[in-house]
């Protein structure tokens, strides 16, 4: 299917605005759920954005921007995995596997934005020597609007004014490649929760992670929804607890002190 060209600046506006969450790191609409979805109901098939976007969130689960390394885009991620499954016609893990390309495009911006800001650094020191806040705001909005709009043009060539070419292009993949696309997108969810578990898993939580394994294997459930309200459960009940014993300690802190400084009066 073809996008038409108020869809692709749609896209470029919903993009814009993404971008500049993904720079304040606000609200989190840069994430690829949200953004696969907005952009289905940009194009008219909202499960299908649901569907892209929910295998571009657990791929990108776990990428994070460690010191100097910039990794893939999980904006573009989810935008080109729902684009590359609406305009071709695959499914969406080859059209996961497809759209990395476009998540290093976005990395590419980043990286080229994020230096290309150094030549704003005078300016700013100017304006905080001289005590003037409202030319540094003028800075840092300028720098969110020129990052957010290369964004947004790359956006609008990739989804609009390039996507006849793009079509053509993987519609010339022969067989055994698109199938390799597809292997690799089904495997990149495991891989970004891999990569999460990397960062987020403690000895004090495998218990957790072991029992809701094992019961999803057991029931052969195809709704995680009852095991993530069971788990949503058993962290508030963790949650409360860890707030009763910070007082308890607080207190006998308290407790403790006052008992020192009676025997030193004494």
């Amino acid at each position: 299917m073809q996008i038409t060209l108020v869809q692709g600046l749609l896209i470029a506006l919903l993009v814009f605005i993404c971008a500049i969450d993904k720079h304040m790191e606000t609200f989190m609409w840069f994430r690829p759920l949200v953004v696969a979805f907005f952009t289905g109901i940009i194009l008219g098939d909202v499960r299908l954005g649901m569907q892209a976007g929910a295998v571009a969130e657990l791929s990108y689960l776990g990428l994070l921007t460690v010191g100097g390394t910039v990794p893939p885009d999980p904006l573009f991620a989810g935008l080109m995995t729902t684009v590359l499954a609406y305009t071709t016609g695959c499914d969406v893990n080859t059209a996961l596997g497809l759209a990395v390309p476009f998540a290093l495009i976005g990395q590419w911006i980043n990286t080229g934005t994020n230096t290309f800001y150094a030549g704003f650094l005078p300016k700013v020191d100017k304006c905080a020597a001289a005590g003037d806040e409202k030319g540094i705001a003028k800075v840092m909005y300028t720098g969110w609007i020129l990052y957010a709009a290369m964004f947004a043009l790359a956006a609008f060539l990739s989804t609009y004014a390039l996507q006849s070419g793009i079509s053509a292009f993987v519609a010339a993949f022969p067989e055994w490649l698109v199938h390799g696309f597809e292997v690799a997108g089904g495997l990149m969810p495991a891989v970004g929760l891999a990569l999460l578990l990397v960062v987020m898993l403690k000895k004090e939580n495998a218990a957790y992670l072991l029992a809701g394994f094992v019961i999803m294997v057991i029931t052969n459930c195809q709704n995680i929804l009852p095991i993530a309200v069971i788990a949503g459960c058993i962290a508030y009940v963790n949650f409360t607890r860890d707030m009763e014993t910070a007082k308890l300690t607080a207190a006998s802190a308290a407790t403790a002190a006052q008992e020192g400084d009676f025997e030193d009066g004494i």
